[in-house]
């Protein structure tokens, strides 16, 4: 029971809001079709006299005249919005077209740049890969110089050890020779 009373109730208000609403224009069909109705409407309702049907005549033609010059008026309005309504659109077809141009160049712009971009990150790469195989170039030299360096004072060490046995054997030949000649004599 209560679900048909709050349903009354919503309808009751959707017609409220409704009613208040204005109405909405009519378009040009509907009101020449409600003026015919009106002027068959009076013309039905009035007895027609000599002065009366003259002056209606009168009235009906006044009537049709400010008919035709409004739908003249509506018309030309009409023809001149959308007379308008194409200017528009080929005013914005024109600035759409343009900014579509502006925007392929812009997007050429921006592959050249991109390219020109990834040239210069290829050369880096590869700058890079020959810094990184020059710098493992020269850790190898560096160690090569160190091994070198190393086998130079052992050879260096070496040459000192050889010129100090020389000098010792040359020291001991001249001994030996003394101590032969000091055999010789004490033999003689």
């Amino acid at each position: 029971m209560s679900s048909l009373y709050t349903r009354s109730k919503e309808y009751t208000r959707s017609r409220k809001a409704q009613s208040d609403s204005p109405p909405s224009s009519p378009s040009p069909i509907a009101k020449t079709l409600r003026h015919e109705r009106l002027s068959r409407l009076e013309a039905a309702t009035n007895p027609t006299t000599a002065s009366d049907s003259s002056s209606y005549s009168d009235r009906a033609s006044s009537r049709s005249s400010a008919y035709t010059r409004r739908e003249n008026r509506l018309a030309a309005l009409s023809s001149r919005a959308e007379e308008e309504s194409n200017r528009d659109y080929k005013k914005l077809y024109e600035s759409a077209l343009s900014e579509n141009q502006k925007l392929k160049s812009k997007l050429q712009e921006a592959q050249l740049e991109l390219a020109d971009i990834k040239s210069k990150l290829e050369k880096a790469a590869q700058k890079q890969e020959k810094t990184s195989d020059r710098s493992s170039m020269l850790e190898m030299e560096k160690r090569e110089k160190r091994a070198l360096e190393r086998k130079l004072s052992e050879m260096e060490e070496e040459m000192k050890i050889l010129t100090e046995l020389k000098s010792d054997n040359q020291r001991l030949k001249d001994e030996n020779g003394a101590l032969i000649r000091v055999i010789s004599k004490l033999s003689k």
